[in-house]
């Protein structure tokens, strides 16, 4: 890779080539990269994520494909149908499929910056689903995602600060609050590592009455808590030098964008970065297993789906303990 190694670049050395746009990191792992910051899962990194494993203690990240009902973002709701292959054996089609309706991973290519494109210098005729296709999640399938992760969750750490977080809001959280948490639960934050973080949105969504769930459908309706879109995140973010972003809630980022405090962190995030993010990730089960051992870092895998020129993907994620 064009970096050989060395100390990647902080984020007030960005663009790493002249002539890239500014806050950029295209051209990092070389003008034909399609995968973005999973370069930094190495073979180091899976050897790495492999030695944490102690217990054997497996947390599935995947929510229930027909989860959210009704979906968000007005993707639609999958219908599966169940036939008899065989008189001894059966088989299922599964219709209107949204990738990225439950818990996905935004590709390199759902979000661009507005003014200079895709990740890499890709645009819009470059995003054909067919041979030559560009930056899709084909990439990452092929290439494999396993490497070290961490938690952090915010939702415990200010339930115990007597300041829980409302999910049918739009509170925006600032680095600082990442790094309050990340060292309360004594656990850092690595080169290469998946980030995931929990909001409690998705147990305020299990928890939500049917009025409220089809309320939220309405993207003009939606309110849900995430990562604030300032330049203090955009570098905090690329300071870490992750691998991947993900959450519970439906954006990572704060819902809806708000023009006065940053805009929309998926511009810079997607765009420039090339930081996969991952959104409504099922944390439930492993959250309350790390606040039980007191352990927040564990080995994370991801098999993205295998299709040309794909969008997006359901991660079909495991932490593995």
């Amino acid at each position: 890779m064009p970096w050989n190694g060395e100390p990647l670049p902080s984020y007030d050395e960005l663009p790493v080539k002249s002539g890239m746009p500014p806050g950029s990191a295209w051209g990092l792992f070389g003008q034909e990269d399609q995968v973005g910051l999973v370069n930094l899962m190495t073979p180091a990194k899976a050897v790495e994520a492999a030695g944490l494993v102690k217990k054997g203690a497996v947390f599935p990240l995947n929510w229930d494909l027909r989860l959210p009902s009704p979906p968000l973002f007005s993707r639609g709701a999958v219908r599966q149908t169940i036939f008899a292959g065989s008189p001894t054996g059966s088989d299922d089609v599964l219709d209107n499929f949204f990738p990225q309706a439950s818990s996905q991973w935004d590709g390199l290519t759902h979000v661009g910056h507005p003014q200079h494109g895709f990740y890499n210098g890709v645009q819009r005729a470059d995003i054909t689903g067919r041979p030559g296709t560009r930056n899709g999640t084909e990439h990452w399938a092929r290439r494999g995602m396993a490497t070290r992760g961490v938690l952090l969750d915010l939702a415990r750490h200010r339930e115990r600060a007597g300041r829980p977080i409302e999910g049918y809001s739009d509170e925006r959280f600032p680095p600082e609050l990442l790094a309050e948490v990340s060292r309360a639960q004594g656990v850092a934050i690595g080169t290469g590592d998946v980030l995931l973080f929990r909001t409690g949105w998705m147990a305020w969504y299990l928890s939500a009455p049917p009025d409220m769930r089809r309320r939220i459908a309405s993207t003009a309706e939606l309110r849900a808590p995430g990562l604030a879109a300032s330049d203090p995140m955009k570098a905090y973010l690329w300071n870490l030098h992750i691998a991947a972003l993900a959450a519970d809630c439906p954006s990572v980022e704060a819902w809806p964008p708000d023009p006065a405090q940053g805009g929309f962190l998926h511009w810079t995030v997607l765009g420039l970065f090339g930081l996969p993010l991952g959104e409504m990730f099922y944390l439930e089960d492993l959250a309350a297993d790390c606040a039980a051992d007191g352990v927040y870092e564990f080995m994370f895998t991801s098999a993205p789906l295998n299709i040309e020129g794909g969008v997006g993907s359901p991660p079909n994620a495991l932490a593995i303990k």
